[in-house]
């Protein structure tokens, strides 16, 4: 006779109805299920556990993913990459840059020197005077002074910009500055980039405006700015922040804050310079006439020559020459943003948030400031992202800047 103390559905059922199920207990085939036993169904060896396939409950089908909204920079940054070589680093970025820079530096230079040389000339013939015999010839004479008046000019503008300079951009921009209670996160990021960088903190200034820029500022480390827009502080992740502030930080590290400064003010002298040519040796007509006379009218029509032709290309060099050394600056500045930060990944993908900004101009900027910013406010490029750079362009193509970034990533 069977003993029902040992039958387990009936110790099972006991237990069930005393203490709930039992952790682990098998499915006994032809026993109804009891409700609280924990489901063994699917499980090898175990009795109860063999049931059909169909019974498993199916997996929800992965989501398709959205289409890129900035697919054309996608395809033209890939494009871009392979150009770059496996084994390049940021020290080699940062030094070919260096060697670019010194480079443009000296053209200005020597552009400033032809036109003070031309503006002296035009004086002399204006001023008129003979030579005696064996005498230095005056318009030789006009052309080493305007040369000299040339370097002073320049160095008066230099001296502006020096003193003046960035508060003059921080009063157009309209920025106010922010105490650290106010954002402690973004001065803990700008703290962290320059203890990274082995600058003093640089005072931070925020613009009130919705497109996302921020520029840097100042003669020296040691009176850096950073500007920020509230747009751009709402719309980065703390990674992406950190990408452009370490941008911006290396601008000051690598003092093209003052370059910056310095080169404006230049550029703007050299137009001053020579409109004021071209109205001197206009007004000055009956001097060469007077030259023409005295039968050195050949020089005197060859001084006017280029009296017009520096006039209207002269000014035109020196933009070329100031966008070209801001191109550079920006990759080296990328290059040090990646140096500081040790991460290529959040500029990168910060440089792509810019590019498919909804908002991309900066109300506040103008054709002045507009090379001291991350990204150009003002260019049509920011349309298109992917194409590349004019001579005019203060900015490199996105594509290519971050094509640069992504290929340290390999």
């Amino acid at each position: 006779m069977a003993d029902r103390g040992h039958d387990p559905r009936a110790f099972k059922a006991k237990h069930q109805a005393k203490s709930g199920p039992l952790p682990g207990m098998p499915e006994i085939p032809g026993m109804p299920d009891i409700p609280g036993l924990p489901d063994v169904s699917g499980v090898p060896g175990v009795p109860g556990g063999n049931k059909p396939k169909d019974s498993a409950p199916k997996r929800p089908e992965p989501r398709r993913k959205a289409k890129p909204k900035n697919e054309g920079l996608d395809i033209a940054v890939r494009k871009r990459v392979k150009a770059y070589p496996g084994s390049m680093t940021y020290i080699d970025l940062i030094r070919k840059n260096k060697r670019d820079s010194a480079l443009l530096v000296f053209c200005m230079v020597i552009l400033a020197v032809i036109v003070g040389a031309a503006i002296g000339g035009a004086l002399s013939m204006y001023a008129g005077g003979d030579g005696g015999p064996g005498a230095v010839s005056p318009l030789l004479i006009g052309v080493a002074l305007g040369s000299v008046l040339g370097l002073i000019l320049s160095g008066g503008g230099a001296v502006w910009a020096w003193n003046s300079g960035a508060n003059a951009i921080l009063r157009m921009s309209h920025a106010h500055p922010i105490a650290k209670e106010m954002d402690p996160e973004l001065f803990n990021v700008v703290e962290e980039m320059a203890i990274a960088g082995g600058i003093p903190m640089p005072k931070i200034y925020v613009i009130g405006d919705s497109a996302m820029n921020a520029f840097a500022t100042g003669k020296d480390p040691e009176h850096g700015v950073v500007a920020i827009t509230s747009g751009l502080r709402q719309k980065l992740t703390r990674d992406e922040l950190q990408g452009v502030m370490a941008h911006e930080l290396a601008h000051i590290r690598h003092y093209d804050i003052r370059f910056s400064l310095l080169m404006a003010a230049m550029v703007g002298i050299i137009a001053v310079a020579t409109d004021s040519f071209l109205r001197i040796t206009w007004y000055g007509g009956h001097a060469t006439r007077r030259h023409r006379n005295k039968g050195d009218g050949g020089a005197a029509v060859l001084i006017l020559i280029i009296a017009l032709v520096l006039a209207i290309v002269a000014p035109l060099i020196a933009k070329i020459i100031q966008m070209s050394y801001s191109r550079k600056r920006e990759y080296l500045a990328d290059a040090g943003a990646v140096e500081l930060s040790r991460n290529p990944r959040g500029l990168a993908d910060a440089l792509r948030r810019l590019a498919g900004d909804d908002d991309p101009l900066v109300d506040t900027a103008n054709r002045g400031t507009a090379h001291m910013y991350v990204v150009n406010p003002l260019s049509k490029m920011r349309k298109n992202p992917h194409e590349s750079a004019g001579l005019f362009s203060s900015h490199p193509a996105l594509a290519d800047r971050i094509a640069k970034l992504e290929a340290l990533l390999r």
